[in-house]
């Protein structure tokens, strides 16, 4: 480990050296990628440099421990020290074995959310709403932007399917592992008999695709226009500005319905498809080591149920990482930084013991 963060160091301060070179800063994309590599090297190095710090200090304090010219109070001193500093020491080594874990590319990229009504009929649809509400509330709270791409509601207050993009730095990193079935226990209010129902959504997290990652060869897409139905404003009805794009090999449809402009309607139903096609074509990746995927908590599988929310107990249960919480008035409120840790956590877990 340690040859590799000393390679690491010397790479980051070449990278230092080459971004200030005006040769490479007039070739504004290789200028781009050497930052990028630049930046993505810094924790580590800082995190690299502290820990030698505390080695050297560690060493200095057990010199002078063994030293018989330094009086007893100076020894005392340094016996502290070397406890404090083992400790530390300990500390920087898992963090620097979690900061040398290879990194997702897809980490720092926005996101687009797909959540459709499962199992339940009209409460399944309720359920849905819930849990958009849910990681709205939560990307407010990171101070992360939320923009609608096509809802499709129920009459009843709920969503066939939602879709929409969450903008903001490492939002893929944290909601990646929100992706499978979600279940829920409640009593709806249209039971007079007090009965629980159990219902379903599914919630698929895809990454913003850029044209560098994967271009999608418009020969393949067809592009049809039809008249909005639903509310929207005064177009609605009056004019073809609804699209549906179709990915002709794949047989992948998306449809927005939702702007005003035809132009904007097209631009989202591209955007949507092109994160579907790359998300079809990193699962199909995935399944050829299925057996590493299986240990990964981030496996992103939408047949397998992750999470009950239990109404009646105010219960949320990740079934992943075991993990149950009482909190579900606060969970739905968007507060699910402590899930989304315990996830992170366990998911660095499964994948040092699978590098040890």
């Amino acid at each position: 480990m340690l040859e590799k963060l000393m390679f690491l160091q010397e790479k980051y301060e070449d990278l230092g050296r080459k971004i200030s070179d005006p040769d490479i800063i007039n070739n504004q994309n290789q200028w781009k990628k050497l930052v990028k590599e630049h930046s993505d090297l810094e924790p580590i190095v800082a995190k690299y440099n502290e820990y030698t710090e505390s080695e050297k200090a560690y060493k200095e304090a057990k010199e002078i421990l063994y030293d018989k010219s330094a009086d007893d109070e100076l020894k005392e001193m340094a016996k502290m020290e070397i406890d404090e500093l083992e400790d530390k020491i300990e500390a920087f080594k898992e963090e620097l074995q979690i900061l040398l874990l290879p990194k997702d590319p897809n980490d720092d990229k926005n996101v687009i959310v797909e959540i459709r009504a499962g199992t339940g009929g009209d409460e399944a649809g309720l359920f849905a709403g819930d849990l958009f509400r849910m990681y709205s509330r939560y990307a407010e709270k990171n101070g992360w932007k939320v923009e609608i791409m096509s809802i499709n509601e129920t009459g009843v207050g709920g969503y066939k399917e939602v879709i929409f993009m969450i903008k903001g730095q490492g939002a893929y990193s944290k909601l990646k592992y929100e992706s499978g079935t979600h279940r829920v226990q409640r009593i709806p209010s249209t039971e007079s008999g007090g009965r629980i129902h159990t219902s379903a959504a599914t919630v698929a997290v895809l990454p913003e695709v850029d044209d560098v990652d994967f271009e999608l060869n418009m020969n393949e897409v067809r592009i049809d226009v039809f008249r909005s139905s639903g509310c929207g404003g005064q177009s609605v009805n009056t004019t073809d500005s609804a699209v549906r794009a179709t990915h002709e090999p794949t047989g992948i449809v998306v449809s927005c319905q939702d702007e005003k402009s035809q132009l904007k309607n097209k631009e989202k139903a591209l955007k949507v498809l092109k994160a579907r096609l790359y998300d079809k074509l990193v699962q199909e990746q995935h399944d050829e080591i299925a057996q590493n995927r299986r240990s990964q908590v981030g496996s992103g599988d939408r047949s397998e149920r992750i999470r009950t929310y239990n109404f009646p107990q105010g219960r949320v249960t990740d079934h992943r990482i075991n993990l149950t919480s009482y909190q579900l008035d606060s969970y739905l409120q968007g507060d699910i930084f402590d899930l989304i840790d315990a996830l992170i956590t366990s998911d660095q877990a499964e994948k040092l013991k699978a590098v040890e």
